[in-house]
C-alpha cells in the first residue's frame, strides 16, 4: 500500500516506448476502483527525464462493461490480422504477458 493506503494493488506492464501502469484502489467508503496510467518518455529537461501521462480512472460499476468492450475490441484485431491487410505485432519478448488469455480481461477477482 502507499502512503494515503488507497492502493491495495499494481501492476507495471513495459510495452516498447510506453510503460503501463493498472493500479486497483479504494475509496474511504471500501469501493474499489481501477487506474490505467499510459507513460511515454518524451525527452530531458535539465537532465531530468521528463514523462507524457495519460490516465483513464474506470469505476465498479463499469467494470464488466469496459471488460467486454475491451475483449471485443481485441478480438476484432485478431480477426483483421488473420485477413493479412494489417501489420501484425512483431514477436517481442517486452509484450510477453502473463495473463490467462491473451484477450480475456476479467474484472471478478478485484
Amino acid at each position: 500500500m502507499n502512503e494515503r493506503n488507497d492502493e491495495v494493488f499494481s501492476k507495471r506492464v513495459k510495452a516498447g516506448k510506453r510503460t503501463y501502469f493498472f493500479d486497483v484502489k479504494t475509496t474511504r467508503g471500501k469501493d474499489l476502483y481501477l487506474t490505467i496510467t499510459e507513460s511515454k518518455r518524451t525527452g530531458d529537461f535539465d537532465g531530468r527525464p521528463e514523462y507524457e501521462k495519460h490516465k483513464i480512472f474506470l469505476y465498479k460499476e463499469d467494470f464488466e462493461k469496459f471488460g467486454e468492450g475491451m475483449n471485443e475490441a481485441l478480438d476484432k484485431i485478431k480477426d483483421l490480422w488473420e485477413t493479412g491487410e494489417y501489420k501484425k505485432p512483431e514477436e517481442r519478448e517486452e509484450y510477453q504477458t502473463e495473463t490467462k488469455s491473451e484477450s480475456e480481461v476479467t474484472f471478478e477477482e478485484l
